[in-house]
């Protein structure tokens, strides 16, 4: 199972909020991106949290820096609105792209970018509320719904050639109470795609929770890194108990 670093950025900070809103700066990205790795993090994140409010990615700058000091895989999120965009991302250093918005925008731009560059780089990103009983995917940062069911989009979204799944859980997000498990575990039985969970990890009796029930590919931490409360080999050693 793999470990990755999610670090949220506004205006070159790393922030950290409570549903993805009432953002606070945390740290600078390039430091902490290359402490997470000097601890042994699988893989690092970079998401733009106001791209959507002007249509573009401001990160490619940050990027090329994180590959000077950074040497696992790294993606980038956020504003990625055209294939042009996808290229410039890949060419400034990232691993893979995290595109949402982009996607409800033109699922064939999905696509064409796993026609062109592969299924291995593009993640499928979907930031799910409930709503009514149901699973609703939201766009925008998690700011505007959408119509679509969460699982119904995710199947559309691995037809259209994503490699992977990262599946935000906007009401856990940011409040340290645990992972959404119950639809964890639904999503990972619908797709057939690599799962990356976000949203919630706030102790040890959270990932517990989870990993009793269902095995995700990958989970995203943030907070817990951020403010100190865990380092990689903790949760490492954490979830090592159910790979054994």
């Amino acid at each position: 199972m793999r470990l990755i670093a999610r670090l949220d950025i506004k205006n070159e900070h790393v922030i950290k909020g409570i549903h993805l809103e009432g953002l606070r700066k945390v740290g600078d990205p390039n430091r902490l991106a290359k402490a997470y790795y000097e601890q042994g993090i699988d893989e690092i994140v970079f998401m733009d949290a106001v791209a959507s409010l002007y249509d573009r990615n401001n990160l490619y700058h940050i990027i090329e820096a994180a590959c000077r000091d950074v040497f696992v895989p790294i993606a980038v999120g956020g504003g990625l609105r055209t294939v042009e965009d996808v290229s410039k991302a890949l060419g400034a250093g990232a691993d893979k792209v995290v595109i949402n918005t982009g996607a409800f925008r033109n699922i064939h731009m999905i696509e064409e970018i796993a026609r062109k560059f592969g299924s291995q780089c593009l993640v499928g990103s979907i930031e799910a509320k409930k709503r009514d009983g149901t699973w609703k995917a939201y766009v925008d940062n998690g700011r505007e719904p959408t119509d679509r069911d969460v699982i119904s989009w995710a199947n559309e979204l691995e037809r259209a050639g994503v490699g992977e799944i990262l599946l935000t859980s906007v009401d856990q997000e940011g409040t340290g109470r645990g992972f959404d498990v119950d639809l964890i575990e639904q999503m990972n039985v619908a797709i057939s795609r690599p799962l990356i969970v976000s949203g919630g990890y706030g102790k040890q009796a959270h990932l517990d929770a989870l990993l009793s029930r269902t095995r995700p590919s990958a989970i995203a931490f943030a907070s817990v890194l951020h403010y100190e409360r865990a380092t990689v080999d903790d949760l490492r050693q954490a979830a090592r108990a159910y790979q054994e």
